[in-house]
Parts: C-alpha cells; sequence; structure tokens
C-alpha cells in the first residue's frame, strides 16, 4: 500500500487530491496550516499541522513516504502571494530531499504553457491581475529551480486555463507544454478529473522530470 504525504490537503485542489487517494486505498500524512479544514474522517489520513517554509519540518514529516504531494498555495487572495510562493517551495523541495522521498507531484499552473509558438498563458494578455503574482511566481519557480532540478523524480502538473469544480469524468485528454482547448476555444478541466490524473501519475509513474498538463 502507497504511503504519500500531501501538502496543502484541505485547499480547494489539495482536498479533491485527498478524497481520490483515500478513495483508493491510500495511506495519506496531510499537511495543513488548518487541521479544522480537513472535514473527512477516515483511518487512512493523518493530519499534520505544520509550517511548510520550513525545510526541516517538512523532512521530518515526509521521512518514510514513497511520494510528496504538494498542492501548496498561500492562497490567491493573499497580498504576498508571489515572494512567499518563491520563498516557500524551495523550502518544501529541500525538504523532501532531505527526508530521502524519491519524487515529489507538484500542483502546477497554467502560466508557463503554450498557447502559440514561443508564446505562454502568462504572457498572452488573458491572465487577470488579481491572480498574476500567484501564477507568475510559481511559473518562475518551474522555470527557474524545477527544470534544473536533477536530484529528486520531480512532476509538475499543470491544469487546464479553467480549473473548477465538476464532476470525475475520466474523460479528458493529457499533453506537455501546450495548453490543450477543446473545439470552442475553451480550455478546461474539473478539479475531480484533475486529481484522478494526479493519483493515476502516483500510482503509475509516466513522467519523470518533466511537466504534463490536462484538458477536455
Amino acid at each position: 500500500m502507497k504511503k504519500i504525504v500531501l501538502i496543502g490537503a484541505s485547499g480547494f485542489v489539495g482536498s479533491a487530491i485527498l478524497n481520490e487517494a483515500l478513495n483508493r486505498g491510500i495511506t495519506v500524512t496531510a499537511i495543513v496550516r488548518n487541521p479544522e479544514g480537513i472535514k473527512i474522517s477516515n483511518p487512512d489520513v493523518t493530519i499534520a499541522k505544520a509550517d511548510v517554509s520550513d525545510a526541516d519540518t517538512v523532512a521530518e514529516i515526509c521521512k518514510g513516504a514513497d511520494t510528496v504531494i504538494s498542492a501548496y498555495n498561500p492562497g490567491w487572495t493573499n497580498p504576498d502571494i508571489y515572494d512567499l510562493t518563491l520563498k516557500v517551495y524551495p523550502q518544501i523541495l529541500t525538504g523532501v530531499k532531505k527526508a530521502g522521498v524519491k519524487r515529489l507531484l507538484i500542483v502546477g499552473g497554467a502560466g508557463t504553457l503554450f498557447v502559440a509558438p514561443g508564446l505562454r498563458v502568462v504572457d498572452s494578455g488573458a491572465i487577470p491581475d488579481e491572480i498574476m503574482g500567484g501564477v507568475k511566481s510559481l511559473g518562475e519557480f518551474y522555470l527557474n529551480t524545477l527544470m534544473n532540478e536533477k536530484n529528486i523524480d520531480w512532476v509538475f502538473f499543470s491544469p487546464a486555463g479553467s480549473l473548477e469544480p465538476g464532476e470525475r469524468t475520466a474523460n479528458y485528454r493529457l499533453g506537455k507544454d501546450d495548453l490543450i482547448v477543446n473545439e470552442k476555444g475553451e480550455s478546461k478541466i474539473s478539479v475531480q478529473d484533475y486529481a484522478k490524473a494526479m493519483v493515476d501519475e502516483l500510482e503509475n509513474p509516466q513522467h519523470h522530470q518533466e511537466r504534463f498538463t490536462i484538458g477536455y
């Protein structure tokens, strides 16, 4: 039975991944800032309140895990989201490596996907100003840090342009670096299908030290 650590398990994406993992009988240690945000009662989940901005704390909790999934997000309305993302994510990466965990799956962003040759989403004018700080910082972490990381088997899983509540259809497409759009030109995925694909990657690894993406 797989044993994983899930960072940010009470958030929008993290809670969907937690549900998907528990439904498959995976044992989860859920790292959260606010334990009261976890509404699930399940013998396979252990809740750990922790500050993931400290690499040693991350390392201590992650010891013995098969894989760490990180859905860390300082909060889209947090005015310090840009700085916090660039400060905390390297600590998470360092902590997971210190713990000796072989694999790190990261809930990525769509900002660094390409919408045309040489044009990324983040530079296309499609992203609202109010979330640009979070989009830019996560993209910079991916491009400047993760892409140069050779000492752990990391994956950066970018959602479609719109990630929203919906159904678990299991009917979607996966891609690499290009934004996936439907016949109407829309880029969408439900958080339930995103979670399914993330846990599929956990159970049956297909990507190594690279990014992949999803969309309908």
